[in-house]
């Protein structure tokens, strides 16, 4: 599929009244997780709102990641043999072959941008055509020399300077407007994931945006349209998706994650990294209390021979370690949005996922820093709502992604993708995907 355009693969919407298998693939710095999942439709009052399906998981693998830094790919060897092993572990569980993936990006500086367009009503009432038309107009600002277009969400239409209209079919107006939020990433972080994923033997359906997933699973009911920031705290990346009146409406992300603290730790207390990983999980806090003193763990160290030899001390030196990278994700974390205008509304409702938000006083330290002027912010952690058959383990914040891509099939109908110069529409479904994969790695090699 051709890059030239800046579209990454899209996903045919799935039909409301249909069953489908589906598989996905969680591509992140610490962990590759396949999920192999049956979507039964259900009805209006069974499903959570914005879903036609109940997914029940079939097969689920799950690898640790290698390759990976930061979210993109560093070594596609390594990442290729960790999709490989987790999709082979999902495939003997659920007993299905896998074909074709969706997928996640979190790396590639992602980015958000927003776009406004106006087209004049051409026979007094708002027809599809008119839609079409506003919504290409808003598209065609959208595509940058080197970034990749992943989503473009119309989060709201205007008529004759009345906004806030969510579906202006057959309104009487001359002018119609929308606004368009367009989320981007580096080509070349994205090509890369889909590289990796081919020479798996797999297609991409359609590469997602990593907040927007984790927000997909994680956020309940009436969230998404009252405001609130999702924060999805990983290995090597931490990204954030602001949501608001139902929409995603921005997305962030930065190259620092739970594996720092960990090599903060093996750094601080002179111990391996794998030592380091499990007093992080065992005794790490972000938050000081007055047993740290009193309470003693063992640090294994290594010795001039190689010898493992053990050190005891306070549990208040793992926390003097932990504390000031915490902060620093989160202090970073506020201040980009605040440098995108989401301050005040985006610190009062913050939901928290991925693995590395596990770590105990992560959400009270979020209230403080997130919190702002106002004070305190609501702060609580997502887990992976309306999903079947998830192992037990796979039931925490770390599975928020992974569980988001089962729900993105269903509300992939919003998103809008202009045609694209050579005459084929993406947004179909139509073109045959062997021919657009023959386009692309035409154009890109």
């Amino acid at each position: 599929m051709s890059f030239s355009n800046g579209l990454t693969p899209r996903l045919k919407p799935l039909s409301a009244r249909k069953s489908a298998i589906l598989s996905v693939l969680d591509v992140g710095t610490s962990k590759v997780v396949c999920l192999i999942a049956q979507l039964n439709p259900v009805s209006e009052g069974e499903a959570l709102r914005g879903r036609t399906h109940l997914a029940r998981v079939l097969g689920i693998g799950h690898q640790r990641s290698l390759g990976l830094k930061g979210g993109i790919i560093v070594d596609l060897e390594a990442a290729e043999r960790s999709i490989r092993q987790a999709v082979d572990a999902a495939e003997r569980m659920a007993k299905v072959e896998v074909r074709s993936v969706l997928v996640n990006l979190t790396g590639g500086r992602t980015g958000s941008q927003s776009y406004a367009a106006n087209v004049g009503v051409r026979s007094g009432s708002v027809s599809n055509g008119d839609i079409h038309r506003v919504l290409d107009a808003a598209s065609a600002y959208s595509v940058r020399p080197g970034r990749a277009v992943l989503h473009a969400l119309p989060t709201g239409f205007s008529l004759d300077g009345q906004t806030g209209i969510l579906d202006p079919a057959g309104m009487i107006g001359q002018n119609l407007g929308v606004d368009m939020h367009v989320v981007t990433a580096d080509s070349a972080a994205a090509r890369n994931l889909m590289l990796a994923v081919e020479r798996c033997h797999l297609d991409v359906e359609a590469i997602i945006s990593t907040p927007y997933a984790a927000g997909l699973s994680a956020l309940v009911d009436d969230e998404a349209e009252i405001g609130a920031t999702l924060i999805d705290m990983g290995g090597g990346t931490t990204s954030v998706g602001v949501f608001a009146g139902g929409h995603l409406v921005h997305v962030d992300a930065l190259a620092v994650g739970g594996h720092h603290v960990t090599m903060d730790i093996a750094r601080g207390l002179s111990t391996r990294v794998a030592v380091a990983e499990r007093l992080k999980t065992l005794y790490g806090s972000a938050i000081s209390s007055p047993s740290d003193e009193r309470e003693i763990i063992s640090v294994p160290q290594v010795d001039e021979e190689e010898r493992d030899v053990a050190n005891h001390m306070p549990k208040s030196s793992l926390v003097r370690i932990i504390k000031p990278r915490v902060e620093e994700i989160l202090e970073l974390v506020r201040d980009r949005l605040r440098r995108a205008g989401f301050a005040a509304g985006a610190g009062r409702r913050v939901v928290l996922t991925g693995g590395a938000s596990q770590l105990t006083g992560v959400p009270e330290m979020a209230r403080r820093i997130l919190g702002g002027d106002k004070g305190a912010a609501q702060v609580r952690i997502g887990r992976p709502l309306g999903v079947k058959g998830l192992p037990e383990a796979a039931k925490g914040p770390a599975f928020s992604v992974g569980i988001g891509l089962l729900v993105y099939p269903q509300v992939a109908h919003v998103e809008h993708f202009e045609p694209n110069t050579g005459g084929v529409y993406l947004g179909t479904g139509t073109d045959g995907y062997l021919a657009r994969m023959g386009r692309w790695i035409k154009d890109s090699f």
